[in-house]
């Protein structure tokens, strides 16, 4: 019977709290049990895959042991701190009223904004979030509370062992889950704040993000406001309005390698020794540490206290004193953990010079795999202890984030103790060509070993019903299929062997073979001349991630690779696009837009990489991945299968989930699932760029921000006029069931209901209604509550109950003294107080614009949507409205239908918000659509006219449309600034072309009537 885990790998939302997970075995291997409800607790298990196919006398594969050292010597596991900050956070998140958040009202309004559904495009994970909040919660609300000690004494001194001139907070997100998009946040949340606030300490404007190689570095320029593709814009992670805020942040994206401190003279040793002089005086010749950083970080050294991000974090770490590790291990991986060392060493001591020239603010630490590495002198595999929050591979799979991996599980080898392609290494290594053995063209690759080639074959022939599947999609894009080899020897065979080779006989090139694998190749099998675009691309990532120029010998290797593409470059681009980019330039860029329509790199299907590709390479057409090296450690292998984890499609199904998507692994001993499962192509849905048309900026809309309401009411008397909209209708489904019925298993039933509150008197529930209006609307800040007003407010209280409350389905009046009901309530009187002082001609109210960005304007909408409603436009200075409902679609075709339609737009990516208040929570609504209409005054002087299409209409509807009615429009005419403003519902689909006539025609008489 198929386990519950493959039959169901995907059991929650993306963008909700995990509520369910699947039951895993100390080793991480997925049991035969259903799921389990609630979410799983951080236990950092590396999962060693169980074999189904082992011998009795055969070594137990070995598990990552966390509880003890190699001395047996007890390990810090960090993970107990991370479930208790997980909790504290989970109740600081369920606080219903912001203000009693205990952060600013900026980060207030982020998180807000973060955690809506109001995105076009794919909101923020749960875990990306979350990620924030911890962040957050730690920097403005456990930093104020002496509750919350012990968590920082932690985090002190976790840092002091580790890192002592630097303090770091560790996220661990898994591969694919979206780490940039955090940074982003992240940023937005110090930048934002910092602005607003310049005399804080809690916040920066000035940011340093390091990464471990120049691809990454490159993709990260998305975290610059100023970008194109910025993903404050791109994914509306920021609200329009605080954008101006953001542009004022100083961003430096740098590659770890600045930190070396370079040759200060380009100087021979002649001229070495005229520098020196007679008296031979000793020449500096490196560039000191403040001439570094001035070149690393530019304008960050005007500014103090900035904060760092690391990306891939677990690059960087200062090696544990007294360490052994390197003389344990032998042959490349000794070489590998001198490299590491060296690296992060590099790393760590270019951010603590940084600390010592302005200052570090805090360190944010973002990793998959935060764990020391190989020869760090900390046991390999170990995680951070400053990881405050994570969110594992196998919660990513749960909540469809990644791909799910799977691995071979058994075989019909009759000698081998596991399956042969579970780890192909221990059966081929000793047959590979050893680092730097031979040159190109010394090797044969018809000499490769018959289960490499076996292999291939295998998992090349599933790719082929994988592409077959695509092509009748029509996704447009090839799947992906990657080989990661352990060096150029190994790679540059297994790359000849899949896509063909040439060798020069008798001085001249022949095709000697056109390559095994079909799709693959890079010669046409007919005549052996080149293919015009090549199929197969082989890739050195330590070489393209230096930023050096090629090595000769590599360069060689991919000669005939740079030559074709440089000429694919010269037919897109021209000549001067080709001769300008390095050879490592052009092959970082063919291999950056694997799998992107339009892109160099967008048809080839197989990737040959030395090394194990880049980190960070974010291709997400990857299906099949062949290890041909060595894993010696499950870090490693989670490395390597983190470059096929992205999703394709990020489109929810009916449930609300993702679909599954896989990522077969051959050679990698690694594993989730392990069970074949038929996977059903969804073809992704085309995108459109909805934006501002230049050529239409005379249909540019301006329009206030408003952040509140200030009403000047006559302070000698008050008095109220009720409308339809003043009712409330007191149902159970506000309150909770009012009957309900008891029985046993034998004997007569009964039902219960809250009779008790019958003996409420009226006048009872009016002085309590009286006094939370007081206290809500009438109170100055920093004033007593004026309960001097009660004798003047209560008779307005009591006309309300009398007049405007409904009571349905056995609800009571004394249900009003329930605190949410009560301030609901409240709202619905006080509307109706400010009505009627309005209506007596004075200008009672008065809208309080955002002090930071009093207005904004549709020029700047820009986004990417993939819903398929797409009204385009004639009259608007956006060129679509993303319909989200038939409604507006038919709502767009009458405005631009109707003659007295000037312009009108979509509230989408516009930034226009309305404050206002569902009881006592301070809450923000997104009309749908604002239109300017010529009501008799003529073009010059249009009514702009916030639209509502509407059919279900609750309680908070009609408080919203309260505040449109009572305060946001009064308020903004008032100020006599942005013209003419009004409001309207649309409930009726069918009669819209008429209601929107009669509506205009309203308007065009009350301007004859004023006239």
């Amino acid at each position: 019977m198929t386990k519950p885990f493959y039959a169901e790998p995907i059991l929650n939302s993306p963008y909700e709290v995990p509520t369910r997970h699947h039951a895993l075995s100390e080793s991480g291997e997925p049991l035969n049990q259903p799921p389990i409800e609630g979410r799983r607790r951080s236990k950092y298990v590396a999962p060693v895959p169980k074999s189904r196919k082992t011998k009795a006398d055969s070594k137990k594969q070995a598990s990552l042991e966390l509880d003890q050292t190699k001395d047996g010597s007890s390990r810090y596991n960090p993970t107990p701190i991370i479930n208790e900050i997980r909790g504290h956070i989970a109740s600081w998140r369920s606080i219903p009223n912001p203000n009693d958040w205990g952060v600013t009202p900026v980060t207030q309004r982020l998180l807000q904004h973060w955690r809506s559904d109001t995105f076009s495009g794919p909101r923020p994970f749960y875990c990306q979030v979350e990620a924030v909040e911890t962040a957050i919660w730690l920097a403005e609300v456990a930093r104020k509370n002496k509750q919350y000690a012990h968590i920082y004494r932690h985090l002190e001194e976790a840092n002091r062992d580790a890192n002592p001139e630097i303090f770091r907070l560790a996220l661990k997100l898994a591969t694919g889950a979206g780490k940039t998009t955090v940074m982003a946040m992240l940023i937005a949340w110090q930048a934002i704040n910092a602005a607003r606030q310049p005399n804080s300490n809690l916040f920066s404007r000035g940011f340093l993000i390091v990464a471990p190689g120049i691809t990454i570095k490159d993709r990260l320029r998305v975290l610059k406001p100023s970008d194109g593709n910025s993903y404050y814009r791109s994914r509306e992670l920021v609200p329009q309005d605080m954008m101006p805020d953001l542009n004022k942040a100083k961003i430096e994206i740098v590659n770890y390698h600045v930190f070396q401190r370079r040759k200060a003279h380009e100087l021979n040793a002649v001229g070495l020794r005229l520098m020196k002089g007679w008296k031979g005086e000793a020449i500096e010749e490196l560039e000191t540490e403040g001439q570094m950083l001035q070149r690393a970080c530019g304008d960050l050294l005007q500014m103090k206290n900035v904060v760092v991000i690391n990306d891939e974090a677990h690059h960087c770490y200062r090696e544990r004193p007294g360490s052994h590790d390197e003389h344990e291990l032998k042959g490349e991986e000794k070489d590998e953990a001198k490299e590491n060392n060296e690296a992060a060493r590099l790393w760590i001591s270019g951010i603590e010079a940084l600390k010592r020239k302005v200052g570090v603010r805090a360190v944010y630490d973002l990793s998959a795999t935060p764990f020391f590495l190989r020869g760090s002198g900390y046991e390999e595999g170990t995680l951070f202890p400053w990881v405050v929050s994570d969110f594992s591979l196998v919660d990513a799979i749960e909540c469809g984030i990644v791909k799910l991996p799977r691995v071979p599980v058994s075989d019909n080898a009759v000698n081998a103790a596991t399956p042969v392609f579970r780890n192909l290494w221990d059966h081929i290594g000793k047959k590979m060509p050893k680092k730097g053995a031979g040159k190109s063209g010394d090797l044969d690759p018809f000499s490769i070993p018959a289960e490499l080639q076996t292999a291939l074959y295998s998992l090349y022939s599933h790719y082929e019903k994988e592409y077959d599947a695509w092509q009748k999609a029509g996704i447009g894009v090839p799947p992906v299929f990657i080989v990661v080899c352990n060096n150029t020897a190994s790679s540059k065979l297994i790359f000849e062997w899949i896509s063909g080779w040439e060798r020069e006989v008798e001085g001249e090139r022949q095709t000697k073979h056109y390559g095994h694998l079909e799709l693959f190749r890079n010669y046409d099998d007919r005549n052996g001349n080149r293919l015009p675009r090549m199929n197969t691309l082989l890739i050195d990532s330590q070489q393209l991630e230096s930023g050096e120029a090629l090595d000769a010998k590599f360069r060689d290797m991919a000669e005939a690779e740079i030559e074709q593409f440089r000429r694919e470059i010269k037919e897109r681009e021209g000549a001067a696009a080709a001769d300008k980019l390095s050879d490592s330039e052009l092959l970082r860029e063919v291999m950056n837009t694997i799998g992107q329509k339009g892109r160099l790199g967008e048809q080839v299907r197989c990737v040959v990489s030395v090394s194990m590709l880049t980190e960070g390479w974010d291709a997400n057409t990857v299906t099949h991945i062949l290890g041909v090296r060595a894993f010696g450690t499950q870090l490693l292998c989670e490395q390597v299968i983190g470059r096929g984890l992205r999703r394709q499609s990020y489109e929810l199904n009916g449930n609300g989930l993702f679909n599954t998507e896989y990522a077969d692994i051959l050679g990698i001993p690694f594993d989730f699932a392990t069970e074949p499962q038929e996977v059903t192509r969804t073809p992704p849905k085309p995108t459109t760029r909805v934006y501002a048309l230049k050529e239409r900026n005379n249909l540019s809309i301006r329009l206030p921000r408003v952040a509140g309401y200030r009403a000047e009411l006559p302070s000698e008397s008050f008095s109220a006029n009720f409308s339809a909209d003043s009712v409330l209708d007191l149902t159970p489904e506000l309150v909770g069931p009012c009957t309900v019925r008891l029985e046993g298993l034998v004997g007569e039933g009964h039902d219960i209901s809250p009779d008790a509150l019958d003996d409420m008197r009226p006048n009872t529930v009016a002085t309590h209604l009286t006094k939370k209006l007081i206290e809500l609307y009438f109170r100055e800040p920093d004033q007593d509550v004026p309960y001097y007003l009660y004798n003047q407010l209560q008779p307005i209280t009591r006309r309300w109950i009398a007049a405007c409350l409904k009571l349905t389905g056995g609800t009571k009046a004394g249900m009003l003294t329930y605190a949410e009901l009560a301030e609901k309530a409240s709202e619905l009187i006080y509307q109706a107080i400010v009505r009627s002082a309005g209506e007596d001609g004075e200008n009672v109210v008065k809208a309080m614009l955002d002090p930071y960005n009093p207005h904004g304007y549709t020029d700047h909408v820009s986004f990417i949507t993939t819903k398929q409603t797409l009204w385009e436009t004639r009259l608007s200075h956006v060129n679509y409205v993303v319909c989200d409902s038939d409604w507006e679609a038919e709502f767009a075709r009458v405005v631009e239908a109707h003659p007295a339609t000037i312009s009108y737009v979509k509230n989408q990516a516009l930034g226009f918000e309305v404050p206002y208040r569902s009881g006592s929570v301070p809450r923000r609504y997104l009309p749908d659509f604002i239109i300017q209409v010529d009501d008799g005054r003529g073009p010059d002087d249009p009514l702009n006219l916030i639209v509502e299409v509407k059919g279900f209409r609750g309680l908070d509807e009609q408080i919203k449309a309260e505040t449109m009615t009572n305060l946001w429009v009064p308020g903004v005419n008032n100020l006599k600034v942005y013209g003419r403003w009004a409001f309207a519902e649309f409930r009726n689909a069918f009669a819209m072309e008429e209601d929107y006539g009669t509506l205009v025609k309203s308007f065009g008489a009350r301007v004859g009537e004023n006239a």
